[in-house]
């Protein structure tokens, strides 16, 4: 099957053609595949997530800056903590998969069958509005993965006394909990959640326009080469705006408490004090790490709930020729 051109969510594509079937994949089904294929990908891209979040909080507080670039930043990580080292924290990665897109991808499904009118998709606009509010959802969700695997893989460049030494993402959960209370899983929450609702946003209107532009062209068809190029494409719009909330993310969700006194007050606070001491553009710090993990991740995402979706057709639901929905 292939999608059709005013249905471009690049997600959950084929919704449509889905809904309009007979026999219907049951929910738990959608969150289970979206799920496993977020932590496929994740396998993947986990070591420039790590670059990109010690690169973000490189010359934190004003001080020095230990990486000048992605690529000494790799070259270091991998002469002082080995190949692993790049790795680390994937547990807690793995994690942030399972229930951030996991739900995100049930909310959305959810939300897209009630909005679908006589087997026709909602428009564009509601299923960019549909998007946000998954996204935000599921970032609610996935928060508490997300401090522990910020700071697992920013222990590392720490002195060996100032390590937390995290073992796992479950070890994690339960030390931040035990020594900094519950509601400590939700810190960095407001920003985590903009980001989610800002990248949503970007995502869906960015890879709806440049998969029509390169259809538009002549030079592709509605393939998995398109979508590739659209999702890079995408995922270049995306980063730029949403880098600056995920900085403030980074760093609210890995800063410690001393005395009962926080390095940043909120979001503003963090953003206002990166410009002082750093500079405007130190906002995208780590730009490139998170542009070929964003890009990468998505088109991986979809290959394999793709292929997740193709297979279960074919052997459970017994429909036959059922390619790639891509």
């Amino acid at each position: 099957m292939t999608s059709k051109e005013g249905d471009l969510s690049p997600h959950y594509p084929n919704m449509a053609a889905q809904t309009d079937a007979k026999k219907t994949m049951p929910k738990y089904i959608k969150f289970l595949f979206g799920g496993l294929a977020g932590m496929g990908a994740t396998l993947f891209v986990q070591p420039l997530d790590l670059v990109k979040n010690r690169m973000q909080l490189s010359g934190e507080g004003g001080g020095k800056r230990q990486y000048k670039t992605s690529f000494h930043a790799v070259s270091s990580i991998l002469r002082s903590e080995g190949i692993i080292g790049m790795y680390t924290g994937l547990s807690a990665g793995l994690l942030r998969q399972a229930s951030y897109t996991t739900t995100r991808l049930g909310i959305y499904t959810i939300l897209f069958e009630k909005f679908s009118k006589n087997g026709q998709p909602p428009n564009f606009f509601m299923k960019a509005g549909i998007g946000m509010t998954a996204g935000a959802i599921g970032a609610f969700v996935g928060t508490p993965a997300e401090i522990s695997l910020i700071r697992m893989t920013a222990d590392g460049r720490l002195p060996v006394a100032e390590r937390r030494n995290y073992s796992s993402v479950f070890n994690a959960l339960a030390r931040i909990t035990r020594e900094e209370g519950l509601f400590t899983l939700w810190r960095g929450c407001g920003p985590t959640v903009s980001r989610a609702v800002v990248v949503n946003a970007a995502q869906l209107a960015s890879y709806s326009q440049a998969k029509q532009f390169l259809l538009g062209t002549g030079w592709f068809r509605d393939n998995i080469l398109c979508h590739f190029f659209a999702s890079m494409i995408s995922g270049l719009v995306t980063t730029a705006a949403s880098m600056p909330v995920d900085i403030a993310k980074t760093r609210i969700q890995n800063m410690k408490v001393v005395d009962g006194k926080a390095e940043y007050r909120g979001a503003l606070d963090v953003l206002y004090k990166v410009i002082r001491q750093e500079g405007l553009f130190s906002l995208w710090k780590g730009f490139t790490p998170y542009y070929f993990r964003l890009g990468p991740h998505t088109v991986i995402t979809f290959i394999f709930l793709e292929q997740m979706n193709r297979l279960y057709r074919k052997v459970i639901m017994g429909e036959e020729g059922t390619g790639s929905s891509l």
